[in-house]
């Protein structure tokens, strides 16, 4: 009788150690998948550093188009050529005694 209390015994503790084990082993997948795909997750940290390099590409862009346009302004508020330039190109000022040659576009067939 004692033997087979003692298997009784041996059964209840070896199902006690893995439902146990079963806990810890739930705990750490629900773990591993928080960290993974939960919030401020591996998979969102990811995904902000790469929206984080489209934007600073994206500044660095603007970043030269600004110190382009700066320096067109610098040459505009010093250069007299470069306020003729910008008059004959965008607003096609002419002086009195020149004629303007207008080329007409091909047609493509």
């Amino acid at each position: 009788m004692l033997n087979r209390d003692n298997t009784v015994s041996r059964q209840k503790i070896t199902v006690s150690k893995k439902f146990i084990y079963l806990l810890v082993a739930i705990f750490l997948l629900s773990t591993l998948v928080a960290t993974f795909f939960g919030k401020k997750g591996y998979v969102d940290i990811q995904r902000a550093r790469k929206r984080y390099l489209e934007l600073q590409l994206e500044v660095n862009k603007l970043n030269r188009e600004k110190d382009k346009l700066e320096e067109e302004i610098r040459k505009l508020e010093t250069d007299p050529r470069a306020i003729e330039k910008e008059a004959r190109e965008k607003l096609w000022l002419i002086k009195p005694d020149e004629k303007v040659l207008v080329k007409k576009k091909e047609k493509q067939d």
